[in-house]
């Protein structure tokens, strides 16, 4: 038997390991795992090449519990380790970069540390969260030599024991006797949760105990005519060790892609629309599937449904900092090694590997959303709707993208008619350019509500442009920017004639002395703090009052309800004019009553009908306008 001393620099780590990691105690196992998985590939690769010339056998790795004896096992069939390597691995260098890994954690800031917890690389020491004790059972896959079976044990204090064993197979064993504190390792389901998350698809076979599953009887039937099944127990291994993403793309079908999907998400009911398979070796190392669901309108996009692996170890479902910001409300897997972990956020954002696989992603991003839009159109529109909240955030996010973008990013009108940017521009610049030689583009988002306005425009001969997406608010914004010559104007922001001013004004059949007394009789009817009055001499036809939203205050108000923009407006009524056309024939009759009681009762009228227009109507006011209007036509 052998005792020895760990060479600790700095302070036992091991109460500092239980202090600072016990929220994120869970990756032990992954760990564990992950270093059994290592050992079984490294034999492989060892037979590949002649060096290890036994018989591999069943490599399975694993897992068990053992409730009575407070205990949890991951045993592997790897290349396992003789006296002289123990000590160099677990002693020396896996001692030193768990130590390592507390000095650099004990000097970070709250929100670092939350990126460095759980990363992975902590080693076989993270095992020590969770335990009392840990014993490691081990024998080399080499002959001859010291290459007896070593037990070592370790309580959680600086020392340690080594003592030889009889194991008769090669591998290594990892008993990890666990504290009073980690009890819920002891529970089936609460592993079986963990193995499914962290282990899911490692390259490996991982066993956690049996299950019970219903076979077929070949040639034999049931009293219903049916194919008899019998219940048979059988090793239930936890994870697909040969994952789609691993594999080229020519090599696979839609519907393993769509099958894949479901392995990924099985809760999830509906289909992607399509996916982008990752492969690609050089400067760095990616594999990875990212799918495009189909999006919801008004809902909350979340941002976990991409998992990280390293060489098919899950890491985190946080991608942000690795992929594109717009990327991440995509769903799918990205693998790969060369992404550095222990690191935070920050970091990442600078690190150059990290920069050069984001631009990699979001160009195979644009590649396939190009190809798509060139080799199916009609396909592509119909998707439109669905992807558009990627597409309009990746433009409006990065300027690359937008680059690309814009050659398949698609404007969609009111009759449902899509076209690209150079189309549209195209389609209007006849009728909407105004009088300063700017193109006016208008646009709705809400077709119901705004339906007076776009009849007012379509009557103009102009096009309305549909824009109810989430992200439209902001997105206008960006074209504006990026359009020459060009403003943005909802419908309903003006009275139709101003939104695209062809030629100077018309005449007004009131002169000032008269608007001024329509205005004293107007405000005495109206929510003079809801709305300012504005005169406009519109034709006869048009009608006598009209509500409007001013497009900068309206816009910004929209971009604050989203979280863009931050100016205080979210709380701020409704910015609203109320247009008064000086010249529909109501405005001159009212002037010509004598009383004030039919003043009023025409105004309001008026001025109801304007509300109801709008949606605006409601309660008590409803009311009073329904009982004047019967009185009206009595």
């Amino acid at each position: 038997m052998q005792t020895g001393k760990i060479n600790v620099k700095t302070e036992n780590i091991f109460p500092i390991i239980k202090k600072f990691l016990y929220s994120d105690h869970e990756i032990f196992l992954r760990e564990l795992i992950s270093n059994a998985v290592d050992a079984t590939q490294k034999l492989k690769a060892l037979s590949s090449i002649g060096t290890f010339k036994g018989e591999l056998g069943d490599l399975t790795i694993h897992v068990s519990i053992d409730k009575k004896a407070r205990t949890l096992t991951v045993k592997d069939r790897g290349i396992g380790m003789n006296a002289e390597e123990l000590e160099k691995y677990i002693n020396q260098i896996a001692f030193s970069s768990a130590e390592e890994f507390v000095k650099k954690f004990k000097t970070k800031s709250e929100a670092e540390r939350h990126a460095l917890i759980g990363q992975f690389g902590l080693g076989f020491y993270s095992s020590f969260m969770v335990a009392d004790k840990v014993e490691i059972l081990t024998k080399t896959y080499k002959k001859g030599g010291s290459t007896k079976a070593i037990k070592w044990e370790c309580d959680g204090s600086p020392e340690y024991s080594m003592t030889e064993i009889d194991k008769k197979d090669r591998g290594t064993e990892v008993i990890v006797y666990l504290d009073k504190e980690s009890g819920e390792f002891l529970d089936e389901y609460r592993i079986l949760n963990l193995l499914n998350k962290y282990s899911k698809f490692l390259p490996v076979p991982i066993q956690f105990g049996t299950e019970k599953v219903r076979e077929e009887v070949k040639g034999e039937k049931d009293k219903d005519g049916k194919n008899k099944t019998v219940e048979v127990e059988k090793p239930r291994i936890i994870n697909n060790t040969d994952p789609l993403w691993k594999k080229k793309p020519a090599d696979c079908s839609e519907k393993d892609y769509k099958d894949f999907y479901r392995e990924l998400y099985p809760t999830s009911f509906e289909e992607p629309l399509f996916q982008i398979h990752l492969n690609v070796d050089y400067p760095f190392n990616l594999t990875g599937i990212l799918y495009f669901p189909k999006a919801k309108l008004n809902v909350e996009v979340r941002k976990d449904k991409i998992q990280l692996y390293s060489n098919q170890v899950f890491i985190t479902d946080s991608v942000e900092g690795i992929v594109p910001d717009f990327l991440t409300l995509l769903h799918g897997v990205i693998d790969s090694p060369d992404i550095p972990l222990n690191v935070s956020r920050s970091f990442l954002q600078s690190d150059a590997r990290v920069k050069k696989i984001s631009s990699y992603i979001m160009r195979k991003v644009a590649d396939k959303l190009e190809e798509l839009f060139k080799k199916d159109r009609k396909s592509f529109e119909n998707k439109w709707d669905d992807i558009k909240v990627f597409i309009e955030y990746g433009m409006i996010s990065e300027e690359k993208f937008y680059e690309r973008a814009e050659k398949f990013s698609l404007l969609k009108n009111i009759d449902n008619k899509y076209f690209t940017f150079k189309e549209y521009k195209n389609h209007i610049k006849e009728q909407q350019t105004n009088k300063d030689k700017k193109l006016v583009y208008l646009y709705t988002n809400n077709k119901e509500e705004q339906h007076s306005f776009i009849e007012s425009a379509r009557e103009r001969g102009y096009d309305v442009l549909l824009m109810d997406g989430i992200l439209d608010s902001h997105f206008i914004n960006t074209l504006e920017q990026k359009f020459k010559d060009t403003i943005f104007i909802r419908v309903d922001a003006d009275t139709i004639d101003k939104l695209i001013l062809k030629e100077d004004e018309a005449p007004s059949k009131l002169d000032d002395k008269q608007k001024d007394q329509l205005k004293t009789i107007i405000e005495r009817n109206i929510d003079k703090k809801k709305f300012t009055i504005v005169f406009d001499n519109l034709s006869e036809s048009d009608q006598p009052f009209i509500i409007t939203r001013p497009e900068f205050m309206r816009r910004m108000k929209d971009m604050s309800a989203l979280g863009g923009v931050s100016l205080g407006m979210d709380n701020l009524p409704d910015s609203l004019n109320l247009v008064v056309n000086a010249n529909n024939p109501i405005m001159t009759k009212v002037l010509e009553y004598k009383t004030d009681k039919k003043q009023d009762q025409l105004i309001k009228q008026a001025y109801d009908l304007a509300l109801l227009s709008q949606n605006l109507l409601k309660g008590q006011p409803l009311t009073d306008f329904i009982k004047r209007s019967i009185d009206i036509i009595k």
